[in-house]
């Protein structure tokens, strides 16, 4: 099955959203280098391995923490799974489980084999619940596949720039070859923060989650700091062994907006990270 070319949609909605770079390869979407160093004199300091906050409007880098080093991203991974998803567009569109889509752990939904979601249900259990069950059955209904889903999330994130990681899955568990970087999940959470179903779902404290003749189960989001900062609007979570404690978050205050990544923090840390470094990059 050949995989579909980036839809004219994305393209457009993408390509209108990117500040250029001032540098030799800044034709592509991106963020932007800092402008001032004298922002980072009172830089946060941190528990994080590797971080950095964005302003989401222009992309400029406000601070930085060994952003390019390459480690496992985690569910995190899965913003990017949304924003392939919705090149397809029609998201009413029914999509039937199989034995297949279940067959993964550990965070799941607990889809059923013969069941029937709208792809926009699968997608509010993919980024509120984190559900790794929807995010096969999402890949497998855009791509036929999940090798061929990873071919089109590698080729958009190339796309926005995201140019030092490489995605086996879509949904982040581990992964031999599969890695990613604080500047690549902020180029890849810039573009989703710029559409409003993404925006919309990420912002959910709850999901009513309606599952065929077996009544409705109320899911927490992940992102705990939604209820924590007032200022938090939304994006994903992430853990595993290897990729530690990982979160990127999104806040907009005065109008302001912006982007932070934290990667391979404790279980503690990572909301204490977050927090310190949303608040200081929105000037809260």
């Amino acid at each position: 099955m050949a995989p579909r070319p980036i839809s004219a949609f994305i393209l457009a909605l993408l390509t209108g959203f990117f500040a250029v770079a001032a540098n030799a390869q800044s034709a592509r979407p991106g963020i932007q280098p800092v402008l001032n160093e004298s922002v980072q004199i009172s830089r946060p300091l941190i528990v994080g391995r590797s971080a950095i906050v964005v302003d989401a409007g222009t992309g400029r880098v406000l601070f930085e923490k060994n952003s390019t080093s390459r480690q496992p991203a985690a569910s995190m991974q899965k913003v990017l799974t949304a924003l392939v998803v919705l090149q397809e567009g029609d998201l009413s569109k029914p999509v039937t489980i199989t034995k297949g889509d279940t067959m993964v752990e550990p965070s799941k939904v607990y889809l059923r084999a013969g069941e029937t979601y709208t792809r926009l249900q699968l997608l509010q259990a993919l980024l509120v619940k984190s559900g790794n069950d929807a995010a096969r059955a999402l890949a497998r209904d855009n791509a036929g596949s999940i090798p061929m889903f990873a071919y089109k999330m590698n080729r958009l994130a190339r796309y926005l720039g995201a140019q030092s990681s490489n995605f086996v899955n879509p949904n982040g568990l581990p992964a031999e070859d599969q890695y990613s970087c604080a500047r690549d999940i902020a180029i890849i959470a810039r573009a989703a923060y710029r559409s409003p179903t993404i925006r919309n779902i990420v912002s959910m404290k709850t999901l009513n989650f309606a599952r065929p003749g077996r009544g409705i189960i109320t899911y927490k989001n992940t992102n705990k700091l939604l209820v924590r900062a007032p200022f938090c609007n939304g994006m994903k979570t992430g853990y595993t062994d290897a990729a530690g404690h990982c979160l990127v978050s999104t806040g907009s205050d005065n109008g302001r907006d912006a982007i932070v990544v934290v990667m391979h923090s404790t279980k503690v840390g990572i909301w204490n990270d977050s927090f310190k470094l949303l608040s200081w990059g929105l000037g809260s």
